[in-house]
């Protein structure tokens, strides 16, 4: 009988490795999927609060479900979370599906706006 060809694979060896796998490392390895969540994150708040409020705030983050935003006016500041948060979260909820937002906590900071 003769050799079996090398690309035969023997039953107990393992097989190719599926590309969602090794995707799914890469993605992990390089912090890939974190940053395309920050980034799903920063349009949504954009297109929840509009444009030009967008370009007075700034995303600092996540955590546990509380989105918090700093904001550059106080001015600004007050009327977001006195007036728009239940508009806001209603928009967000809707836009982040499968992303609990519970809350939204805004802080004053001044840096420079580009214009």
């Amino acid at each position: 009988m003769a050799p079996r060809p090398q690309f035969y694979r023997q039953p107990d060896e393992p097989g190719p490795e599926s590309l969602k796998e090794i995707l799914s490392r890469l993605f992990a390895a390089r912090g890939w999927g974190r940053r395309q969540a920050r980034l799903h994150l920063e349009k949504a708040w954009e297109t929840a609060v509009g444009p030009q409020a967008a370009a007075h705030t700034r995303l600092m983050g996540m955590r546990r479900g509380i989105l918090e935003i700093e904001v550059d006016s106080p001015v600004l500041m007050q009327e977001l979370a006195n007036f728009h948060k239940r508009k806001l979260l209603e928009k967000l909820r809707g836009l982040l599906s499968g992303t609990t937002v519970t809350d939204l906590r805004f802080k004053a900071n001044s840096w420079k706006v580009k214009e």
